[in-house]
Parts: C-alpha cells; sequence; structure tokens
C-alpha cells in the first residue's frame, strides 16, 4: 500500500539547506502555510512554489528537533478558535524570504468558526525528514503566536528542574550569602549602620559612634563638657 500522506522538501527547499549546510549558515523557517487543496486531497510536488489553494499563512509556533530522531524536525502552528470555515488538506513551510521550503498533504479536517458555533483551537504539526537539522533555525515574534498545551508544560517543567537546582545548591551551600553576616558571627566587616538611639535609651538596641559620641565625655574637654557641674561636684564629695 502506498503511502497517502507524506512531507517533502521542494526543489527550492533542499537546494537553500544544501547551501546552508555547505556555508555553515542557518536556513530561517518562520511560517507555516495550509490550504485546502482546492477541493481534493493533492499529492506534494516538489517543483511547487505555492500551495494549491492557501488559506491561512502565519507565524510558526515551535521548530524543534524530533527527540526521537535527530533527522527529524517537528514544525507546529497553532490556527485559534476565531479563524477556519475551510478545510485543511494542504500544509506548506516558508522561509525568512517568502520561499516555500516544505510542502506535504494531510488527512481532511475541518476548521470550523466560532460563529458557526463549534469554534476550536487547531494545532497543525509537518514532521519532515532532513539530513543536516543543525542547518535550520526558528524566528518567531513571541507576541504573536500562541502556545499548545504540550509546549507550555514542557518549558514549565524546565523552569521548575532549573529552580529546584538552583535552590538544592543554594540550600548546600555553607555560606550562601556572603554579602551578608550570619547570625552567630564573631565580628562585623565592613562599614555597617544601624539606627542612632536617643541619649536616655537604656535597651539592647546597638550603641552606633554617634550614640557613643552624644553620652560620653570627651577627656580632651577635661570635664569642660559636664553638663551640671555643681551635682557632679557633690556626688564626687567636693565642696
Amino acid at each position: 500500500m502506498s503511502t497517502k500522506y507524506f512531507a517533502l522538501l521542494t526543489n527550492t527547499g533542499a537546494a537553500k539547506l544544501a547551501n546552508a549546510t555547505a556555508l555553515g549558515s542557518h536556513l530561517a523557517i518562520t511560517q507555516m502555510a495550509v490550504g485546502d487543496g482546492g477541493g481534493s486531497l493533492p499529492t506534494p510536488s516538489t517543483a511547487q512554489t505555492k500551495l494549491i489553494n492557501e488559506k491561512r499563512r502565519a507565524s510558526l509556533n515551535t521548530l524543534s528537533v524530533d527527540p526521537a530522531n535527530t533527522n527529524q524536525i517537528i514544525a507546529e502552528q497553532v490556527i485559534p478558535e476565531n479563524e477556519g470555515g475551510w478545510w485543511i488538506r494542504e500544509i506548506g513551510l516558508y522561509d525568512s524570504d517568502g520561499d516555500l521550503i516544505a510542502v506535504a498533504n494531510c488527512a481532511e479536517t475541518y476548521k470550523p468558526q466560532l460563529q458557526e458555533g463549534s469554534g476550536r483551537v487547531q494545532t497543525v504539526r509537518m514532521i519532515l525528514i532532513v539530513s543536516n537539522t543543525d542547518a535550520i533555525t526558528l524566528k518567531i515574534d513571541p507576541s504573536v503566536v500562541l502556545a499548545t498545551r504540550q509546549y507550555v508544560d514542557d518549558k514549565a517543567i524546565e523552569v521548575k528542574s532549573y529552580a529546584d537546582s538552583r535552590l538544592s545548591a543554594h540550600v548546600a551551600a555553607a555560606n550562601p550569602h556572603p554579602q551578608y553576616a550570619p547570625l552567630n558571627s564573631p565580628a562585623l566587616t565592613g562599614v555597617p549602620t544601624a539606627p542612632t538611639a536617643e541619649k536616655n535609651v537604656n535597651s539592647t538596641q546597638l550603641a552606633t559612634t554617634a550614640f557613643v559620641k552624644n553620652v560620653a565625655l570627651q577627656k580632651e574637654q577635661n570635664g569642660a563638657d559636664i553638663a551640671d557641674k555643681s551635682a557632679f561636684r557633690a556626688n564626687l564629695g567636693l565642696s
């Protein structure tokens, strides 16, 4: 039984990929288009430069290497529920120059609109076998594309894994905050500061140098800075 649904590089796509591989540059795949094939299931051709009857073209959501097969790339686009009203029978990938790089057919599916009473978000995916996945790159504007649930979940797992590893390293570190003095610190370094207490305060609050200067007698004053000299002499038993 012959294969009914398949994807292939167009002549333009094959030439551009070979050139990118030879020069060590990248082929930037930026958009995916879908069409209805003109009313019947089309057969993809390497000679194609456009879809038979394009219905929608927009930025890709993701372009990644298949983790199960490193020679396969997976291109994905999400069509929102407010767009549709046509059949999807053909798919095309376009580069940043607007050239058709790859083309595929697919099982016929109708994309309804909300106005028809049965709107839905449609994910369109193309899996393409290439000789050098390193020569292919994705360029998108994140502000104009939707994310699939799987993509969001995958990124959430990546972020959680990163956060967990950072937290584990933080907990295991003997001194994770070298910029702060430990609670049981034998000595403070640098020039730490603290609020200056009033003169009559009697508590466990830290005494700053400003506080000490305000309440201490200065030896070079030789008693001249005593506020009540008469009381001072009386306390010493002096007349």
